[in-house]
């Protein structure tokens, strides 16, 4: 085996990816979905599309096989997360931050406040303030108590929170 491809396997061996427990669980019901209802339903669009003839022009089936190939590609990947998952347990000592953590910072230049839930890389949704233990805010909150003041790079420039509360 050529020296590039086992220094490639060996990390991938060494790759371990942390969920909270609500986040494996989350992603256990979305793989019960595909497997159970929208892969199924794909699979029978793509044989009633099959069946109007001449596949070169027909879109109705280049559409639903298109979506069966996106449908199985979130499957294996999400397959492969549960390969290489570590459920984390949430300690309970609610003074410091670590996966699981709610967490209310204070932005220094708005003033304002925002409350976030640190959880593992794979499991992080900005938009619904789960913040990534990977990402920039993460890293910097990690291990950080009640009080503590955090500098983080942004796109926009550096950015100032304080820690108001840990849950």
């Amino acid at each position: 085996m050529p020296k590039t491809a086992k220094k490639t396997l060996d990390t991938a061996e060494l790759q371990v990816i942390e969920l909270t427990q609500a986040g494996f669980d989350e992603l256990k019901l979305e793989l019960n979905e595909l497997l159970d209802k929208k892969l199924p339903e794909t699979i029978a669009r793509v044989a009633t599309a099959r069946e109007h003839g001449d596949l070169s022009e027909n879109a109705e089936y280049h559409s639903a096989r298109d979506e069966q190939q996106l449908l199985e590609a979130r499957i294996d990947e999400i397959q492969h997360v549960f390969s290489i998952a570590k459920v984390v347990k949430i300690h309970q000592n609610v003074g410091v931050v670590s996966l699981g953590s709610q967490i209310t910072i204070k932005n220094f230049k708005t003033n304002t406040n925002k409350t976030v839930s640190l959880v593992g890389e794979f499991e992080a949704k900005p938009a619904e303030n789960k913040i990534s233990s990977a990402s920039p805010l993460g890293k910097a909150l990690v291990g950080k108590k009640k009080g503590d003041k955090i500098s983080v790079v942004a796109p926009a420039g550096e950015i100032e929170y304080s820690i108001e509360a840990i849950k």
